[in-house]
């Protein structure tokens, strides 16, 4: 891990036809645990951000998304221990498939102002206001 390198990660505001956003818990494994959050993860070397964020999403919850289908939205910058993070929040309201909870313990539709009573990482509570005004 390179100290000195920001850590690239994606993730997806997907939007129903309701205008809910899916938001998944992070598994007891990993940091910051039992927290909500937006379905993604870290861009690995030689990936796009929209190609890391098609793996992620079809390993996370077992759909399939159209690099079209990805518009970026906005984007966070946080301290992350050691290094410091850029999170790339792309909206997508397209997919094939279910989503489905492979890797969390929990997904959840919720409308944008419901993520203020959630408990969420740092970097992703900023966001919030945002994506209500795209939504």
């Amino acid at each position: 891990m390179d100290k000195g390198k920001p850590l690239i990660v994606v993730a997806a505001a997907l939007i129903d036809g309701a205008g809910r956003l899916l938001v998944q818990q992070r598994p007891a494994d990993k940091a910051m645990a039992g927290l909500w959050e937006f379905p993604g993860g870290k861009v690995e070397a030689g990936e796009t951000p929209e190609g890391a964020l098609i793996r992620e999403l079809r390993e996370e919850l077992g759909i399939d998304v159209e690099k079209a289908c990805l518009a970026p939205a906005c984007f966070a910058s946080e301290p992350l221990g050691e290094r410091h993070m850029i999170l790339l929040v792309y909206i997508c309201r397209k997919w094939r498939g279910i989503p489905q909870a492979i890797e969390a313990p929990a997904l959840r539709w919720v409308r944008p102002i419901e993520l203020h009573n959630l408990p969420m990482p740092p970097a992703d509570k900023p966001l919030i206001g945002l994506l209500d005004a795209l939504v």
